[in-house]
């Protein structure tokens, strides 16, 4: 059995210290480890010059050479080790333009939160705070570590960071850390879309999403990261459909609603699947009624369009997109023809689309009528016959078939006819072909 990423991570720390150099587990891992939860990654930190380290261990990548960072390799797990340093001359609100290795405490004091600020030894189970970062996780405070304009100067992505952690572990941000985010949002620009993408990856995850779209919304940072989600907040709705009121609310309703195992693209799904609505609002004069017809269209448009901005993979941004577009289809499910319906239940994007019409109905009239009646409708379909097409085009031409407009509108027929259970075999599929033409 092999050990423990913990386990590795101790015996990395076991052997800097066995020859002298000084090493600590750092940031996150200790903050988990600290709050009783288990570490995702173990960061070391040390005296250790680059040099040493890559001579100490068997496997290493000097990833981050440069900056005092190797990637020592242990039973095919990574685990960062970087040298204490201190970092000065941010030019571009992301990097240092100079390096200097320096004690444990100065590396303490260049992070970016207290509560990250923390070293921990695993061998005698001591921890070392020059931050204050226990008596903030105490009191659950996301605090920078100084100056938060200093902090925010250095990397701006540490305000969309700070908010991600304070969704991620359900703390309160500090008055003046958050002040500072409310001042500073617009500078989030700098950063690149890959960077920003990866933190609301990460924000957006059950079950802290909804806290994370309001923490956005309230720090000021919305608007500069994902713009069209800000008219959603004054967008009303027809009470009659929507009690909860505006499409941000409906929308954060959804996203409080996310099942904990829920596929990565569904919170992305629910956040641009009214994305069009405030372009699209008409209110009947007449009824007081509030319409965005063609809402689905349009929002699949806008959606592929932030996502691309965002970088998102061409595979990813198709999926999402495919689910903005046919949200609207779930309402109709009971009217539609048995091949319709079927064909909805075989895309490849059905299991999206019907998470996110589950989501949809929690999120504003709580009625799950269509989405157990597709439920059922699919387990059905699971226990029919494989349901590929019974003919080729070929098979048509030997039929006698001319190519062209003729043999496409048949293979289409005889494929609804299959969906609808009309014809269930090939034989069955040629004999209707041979009367059509005969007819």
């Amino acid at each position: 059995m092999n050990p423990s990423p913990r386990k590795i991570a101790k015996e990395i720390v076991a052997t800097l210290q066995q020859v002298g150099f000084a090493a600590f587990w750092v940031g996150g891992c200790v903050r988990d480890f600290l709050l009783g939860r288990e570490p995702q990654d173990f960061d070391i930190a040390t005296d250790a010059k680059p040099e040493q380290v890559e001579k100490l261990f068997h496997k290493t990548i000097p990833v981050g050479k440069k900056f005092g960072v190797i990637i020592v390799v242990e039973n095919e797990i990574q685990f960062q080790v970087a040298t204490f340093r201190a970092e000065a001359d941010y030019q571009d609100g992301r990097r240092p333009e100079k390096i200097e290795f320096a004690n444990a405490e100065a590396d303490a004091s260049r992070r970016d939160f207290t509560v990250n600020g923390l070293f921990y030894d695993p061998l005698t189970q001591k921890i070392h705070d020059w931050v204050g970062g226990e008596k903030d996780l105490r009191s659950k405070i996301i605090r920078t570590i100084g100056k938060p304009e200093e902090r925010f100067g250095e990397d701006h992505l540490r305000m969309l960071r700070a908010v991600r952690f304070a969704a991620q572990l359900d703390f309160e941000i500090e008055p003046q850390t958050f002040s500072a985010i409310q001042t500073l949002a617009p500078k989030i620009q700098i950063i690149s879309a890959e960077r920003i993408r990866d933190e609301l990856l990460k924000l957006f995850c059950p079950p802290h999403a909804a806290r994370g779209l309001v923490l956005l919304r309230d720090s000021g940072l919305l608007p500069f990261i994902l713009p069209e989600l800000v008219a959603t907040i004054a967008c009303e709705q027809s009470p009659d459909f929507h009690p909860e009121g505006s499409v941000f609310n409906h929308i954060v309703l959804m996203l409080e609603k996310l099942p904990p195992d829920a596929n990565e693209l569904l919170p992305w799904a629910v956040l641009l699947h009214d994305i069009a609505k405030p372009v699209t609002a008409e209110k009947d004069l007449a009824t007081g009624k509030i319409h965005f017809y063609g809402h689905e269209k349009v929002g699949a448009d806008m959606a592929e369009t932030i996502l691309q901005r965002l970088k998102f993979p061409n595979k990813q941004t198709e999926e999402i997109v495919e689910a903005v577009r046919h949200h609207m289809q779930f309402k109709d499910v009971k009217l539609m023809r048995k091949a319709t319906l079927r064909r909805l239940l075989m895309r490849e994007t059905f299991p999206l689309e019907l998470e996110l019409h589950k989501l949809d109905c929690l999120g504003s009239s709580g009625n799950l009528e269509h989405f157990n009646f597709l439920v059922e409708q699919a387990e059905e379909l699971k226990r029919q016959p494989q349901m590929h097409p019974l003919l080729t085009g070929n098979d048509l031409i030997e039929l006698g078939v001319k190519s062209g407009r003729e043999l496409g509108a048949l293979l289409h027929e005889i494929r609804e006819r299959q969906l609808a259970d009309e014809l269930k075999t090939a034989d069955e599929a040629r004999a209707w072909v041979k009367r059509m033409l005969a007819q």
